[in-house]
């Protein structure tokens, strides 16, 4: 049908980490809670940070690709709905994806990247592998 829906239920104080749809544009509705959203801009246009403090009945959308986030910060639960442009927006979680790939990318390379020691890296991937 080209469109998808998804009820969010957040923990007091959770999160929904960065994360990036390919195939569709995501549009967030708060019906319960406090929620600190935001998404990064692209290289382009310097990365910038669009955030938002939603209250319920507050609307944001994130752009197709973009990654984003969503972090409840209160210590009441929080409810949100989001629908997606796609029945198959897809889901990139980052820090899993770079950090838990199988099999690992070489710490080196991760470490020059995000400008860290190589035993970070190596904890990080650690912490991300996935579980047999």
């Amino acid at each position: 049908m080209g469109i998808s829906l998804v009820r969010i239920d957040y923990a007091p104080y959770g999160q929904n980490p960065p994360h990036t749809h390919p195939r569709g544009t995501e549009i967030l509705v708060l019906v319960e809670g406090t929620l600190y959203v935001g998404f990064v801009s692209s290289n382009q246009d310097k990365n910038r940070l669009f955030a938002k403090v939603l209250n319920p009945g507050d609307v944001f959308v994130f752009p197709i690709g973009m990654i984003h986030f969503q972090v409840n910060i209160r210590k009441t639960p929080a409810v949100a709905f989001a629908g997606l442009s796609s029945q198959n927006a897809g889901v990139i979680t980052v820090a899993n994806t770079v950090f838990g790939s199988v099999p690992p990318i070489n710490p080196e390379i991760l470490a020059q990247a995000f400008q860290l020691d190589a035993n970070v890296v190596k904890d990080l991937e650690a912490k991300f592998a996935p579980k047999n």
